[in-house]
Order: C-alpha cells, then structure tokens, then sequence
C-alpha cells in the first residue's frame, strides 16, 4: 500500500488545514512542537493539541508508532507525529529524553541555527562537532526510539552524528548543496552517509532552500531530486515540506531569534525582505502534493519509485526508528 507522508510542517493550525491535509489525503504528518520552547512550555505545546485531537477526532490523531499510518488510512484521518527543532525542550537534563518520547516526541533536532548543548548549528563560524553531552543524549534518543534529526546542523556535527549514532539519523527539511548552497543545504558527504547508513533525506519546499527561490518550478524541484536519485539512489528521498502556512512573521522572528539575541536577526530572510517568503505557487497547501507527484513521473521516475518518496519510505522509516533499541539479551522493549 503507498500512503503519502511529509516529513516536516509548523503550519498555524486549524479546522482548515487539518480539512485541507484530508483533502490532499497526506496519511502522516511530523509537526514541530519546539523551537525554543523549555520543557513546561513544549507540555503546554502537547496540551494544545491534546485539545485539537479531542475537537476533531474525524481529521486528526496523535501518531506513536508506524502503525498508525495505516490506522490512518483505514479511517481516513491524519496521524500527526511530534518533533522538535530544537534540543531546548530537554534544558540540560538527558532523563527528559524518555520524559518526551513516551509523550510522543519522535524528532528532536540537536541544534537550531545555533550552538546547541549537544552541537553546532549551522550558522556558526566553528563546528565543533558532537559534545560530551551531545553523544551521551544520541545514545539516549537510540535507546529509547526517537530520531536523530540534523536538518539545521553544520556539517562536521552531522557527520558526527552520523558516525556516533548506533541507528540511522534523518535530515527531516533541507535540498543538497549542488543544486542551491543554502546554509541549511546539505553537501554530498551528508547525503552519501545517509545514504550508505539507512538514514533519510527529506526535500524541503521552503523557498529559501530552492534555486530560484519562490519562482522555483516544480519541473525543477524534481529534476533536482531525479538528479540526487541518480548520484545516492532512491531508498532513502522522501519529502519534508517545511510548510508554513498561515504562520505570521511574528512567527519566523521567533524561529530566528528565540530567547538568545535582542538584536534582529534575519536569518535566510533580509533587511528587505524579513518575513515568510511565499511559497511557490505549485505548492501553497498540502492539496498540492499532486503536483510533486506528476512532476516526479514527468522527471522519469517508475510508480514504484514516486511512491516511496511520497510517503513508503517515510513508512518504512518510522517502522524501524519509533521503536526501542534491542536489549541486550536480544528482545525488544515494547513500543511505548
């Protein structure tokens, strides 16, 4: 069975989207829940949408395993998984690993744009790579079944990750360095080691990771990632939008600024132009991914293979990732 799964949104949700995510019939969802956010505040993130799902029961459900894709196919819902784009929500204590995995946390970014307790962003002058702390809570996110996510870390901190993970590590949102040198893009030894370790790579749709910006043409995108499929394969592509709808700028100053500067940052953004770039017009809302779709059979790619970047590895993933490590005595915790 295909589903269709995007790997990464921070939409302003409502009643709309969640209709619009049934409309575009997207099986699966990871949603951020953190950018700065303390642990108390990211609990109080957990209780608003505790407050969706009891509202709109019939659109959404709280995902916790990769059986609830296809729960949510069944009952034509949408299984919203939690992650975290920044390590903020653990402070400086690695039991809140556990804490927020058995609330359903199944992503947690080891850096932001910045230095993190665990590792360097990617808008640091020095990486410095993985920290003491930072190998001790990797251990911890394998341990337990919550994914290593890299999509905003520098490069000599991913490629640490990489190697010091005992389970394969995904980059949720970002496009390769060859086709656009965004910072937040990522270079061919990254994509290569997800590659060769069974991690994943999710394409983002965020105008500031595309060439050409907001003018971006789907035609482009997929070729893009036809090109990638040549060069790594296709086992490991997926999509992470990083869609955000209807978010206002209040929202992205936040993203950029946090609690860390009181001076303006402006990030990817500009001076001109600090605010949400729009997204291509091919791509406004999740009723859009047929686009994506129909310009990946254009690129030349089989059904089978359209599939799997729509959502089957993204399934297949989640399969092996959510669960607890293996025990020493070789049996499995159960799934939380």
């Amino acid at each position: 069975m295909s589903y269709l799964i995007d790997g990464l949104q921070y939409s302003n949700w409502s009643e709309d989207i969640f209709r619009q995510l049934r409309a575009g019939g997207v099986d699966a969802v990871h949603v951020t829940l953190v950018y700065h956010e303390t642990f108390r505040e990211t609990v109080a993130n957990i209780e608003r949408w505790n407050r969706w799902f009891e509202r709109w029961p019939e659109l959404i459900f709280q995902g916790f395993t990769a059986a609830d894709i296809a729960t949510a196919r069944a009952t034509g819902r949408t299984a919203i998984f939690f992650g975290a784009q920044n390590p903020s929500c653990i402070e400086d204590d690695i039991g809140l690993v556990e804490v927020l995995h058995r609330l359903g946390l199944r992503f947690m970014q080891l850096t932001y744009n910045n230095q993190s307790l665990l590792a360097t962003g990617c808008y640091e002058a020095e990486d410095t790579g993985l920290t003491r702390m930072g190998r001790e809570v990797v251990a911890e996110m394998n341990r337990v079944g919550m994914v290593v996510d890299m999509s905003h870390s520098a490069e000599r901190s991913t490629l640490a990750a990489l190697e010091h993970s005992s389970r394969p590590i995904a980059v949720t949102h970002a496009n390769p360095a060859f086709w656009h040198p965004a910072r937040r893009n990522k270079s061919d030894a990254v994509i290569g080691a997800l590659a060769q370790t069974g991690g994943m790579l999710g394409f983002s749709l965020y105008p500031h990771h595309l060439k050409g910006g907001s003018a971006c043409g789907v035609d482009d995108f997929c070729a893009m990632i036809a090109r990638t499929a040549e060069r790594f394969g296709t086992h490991f592509l997926a999509i992470g939008s990083d869609l955000c709808q209807n978010q206002p700028d209040s929202v992205v100053e936040w993203m950029r600024t946090g609690r860390w500067t009181k001076a303006v940052d402006y990030g990817e953004g500009s001076k001109d132009a600090p605010g949400f770039p729009p997204m291509p017009r091919w791509f406004t809302d999740t009723r859009d991914f047929g686009n994506i779709s129909k310009g990946l059979a254009t690129a030349g790619f089989s059904v089978s293979e359209v599939e799997a970047i729509m959502g089957g590895n993204w399934a297949r993933f989640f399969a092996s990732a959510f669960g607890a490590a293996d025990r020493q005595d070789g049996t499995k915790r159960a799934a939380e």
